[in-house]
C-alpha cells in the first residue's frame, strides 16, 4: 500500500497520507489507483465528515507523477491518457471537505491534489513550483487548476519559470494559495484542527457548500481541460529528450 488512512470516528476526521517518502511521495500508477479508490470509498463512510490530505516525511508533500511510471499514449494529438486526472476527490465525486497539509515540496502533479482541496495549510518548509517547462513539457492541467487558486501573474510566473524558482510558504500565503502558515512541525495538527471544526457542523450544509464552491469554477475548468490534450501532444518534447533534460538538471533555484 502506498497510502495510509487514519479515521477518528469521534471527530469525524480522516487523515489520508501519501506514504512514499523515499520517492518524495511521487504518484506511481498503484498510488493513483489507490487514491481514486479511497476517495470513492469515503463517499460511503458517513462517519467521515472531513478529510486531511498530507505526505509522509519532511521533504515533500508530493512531487507529481513518478518518472518511472510508464503511461502509453494514443497516436493522436486529441487524446491523452493522464493517470493523475482521477487522483483528486472531486474527480471521484467526493463532496466532503478536503484540507491539504503541506510540508516540503509540492510540485507538478501535486497541483491535481491541491487544486481539488478546499484549502491548504502549510509548514514553513513548504515550497511550490512546476518543473514542466524546464523539461520540455506543457503544464496544462496543473496550470488550469492553479489559475483558479492564484492570481494570474503569480501562476504564470510559477509555471513558466520552471525549476529556476520556488515559491516559499510565506509567499504562497501572501498570494492566497495557502490559507494558514502553521508553526514548524505543526501543519498536520493545524489542518486537523480546522477539519475537526468543519466535521462538527451539519453534514448537508457543509457538503452543499463544497459543491457550490466547486460549481463556481467548474464550467471554466471543463472548457480549459478540453484544450489540454492537443496542447500537450503538440508541445511536449519526445520522452527521450525530456529524460536528457531531466538528467542534466541544475540544482540551483531562487526562493521567493
Amino acid at each position: 500500500m502506498t497510502l495510509r488512512i487514519a479515521a477518528d470516528k469521534d471527530t469525524g476526521v480522516a487523515v489520508v497520507t501519501l506514504d512514499r517518502p523515499h520517492k518524495l511521495n511521487a504518484v506511481d500508477l498503484a498510488t493513483a489507483s489507490e487514491l481514486a479508490s479511497v476517495w470513492r470509498e469515503l463517499r460511503f463512510d458517513d462517519t467521515v465528515r472531513a478529510v486531511v490530505l498530507t505526505g509522509a516525511g519532511e521533504r515533500a508533500f508530493c512531487t507529481g507523477l513518478d518518472r518511472d511510471a510508464v503511461v502509453p499514449q494514443p497516436n493522436s494529438p486529441y487524446m491523452q491518457d493522464d493517470p493523475l486526472l482521477n487522483i483528486g476527490p472531486k474527480a471521484n465525486d467526493l463532496w466532503k471537505p478536503v484540507i491539504s497539509a503541506v510540508s516540503g515540496m509540492a510540485c507538478g502533479g501535486a497541483f491535481y491534489l491541491l487544486g481539488e482541496s478546499e484549502f491548504v495549510v502549510a509548514d514553513p518548509t513548504a515550497v511550490f513550483f512546476d518543473p514542466h517547462t524546464t523539461y520540455g513539457m506543457v503544464s496544462a492541467y496543473e496550470s488550469v487548476l492553479m489559475a483558479h487558486r492564484m492570481p494570474y501573474g503569480e501562476v504564470a510566473r510559477m509555471m513558466l519559470m520552471g525549476t529556476a524558482e520556488r515559491i516559499s510558504a510565506q509567499r504562497a500565503y501572501d498570494i492566497g494559495l495557502v490559507s494558514e502558515l502553521a508553526p514548524a512541525g505543526g501543519v498536520l495538527e493545524a489542518a486537523v484542527a480546522c477539519a475537526t471544526v468543519i466535521a462538527g457542523y451539519p453534514t448537508e450544509g457543509v457538503q452543499g457548500t463544497v459543491r457550490a464552491l466547486w460549481a463556481a469554477k467548474e464550467a471554466a475548468r471543463a472548457q480549459a481541460y478540453a484544450q489540454a490534450p492537443p496542447l500537450i501532444a503538440l508541445g511536449n518534447l519526445p520522452g527521450e529528450r525530456q529524460a536528457e533534460l531531466f538528467a542534466g538538471r541544475q540544482q540551483e533555484y531562487r526562493l521567493r
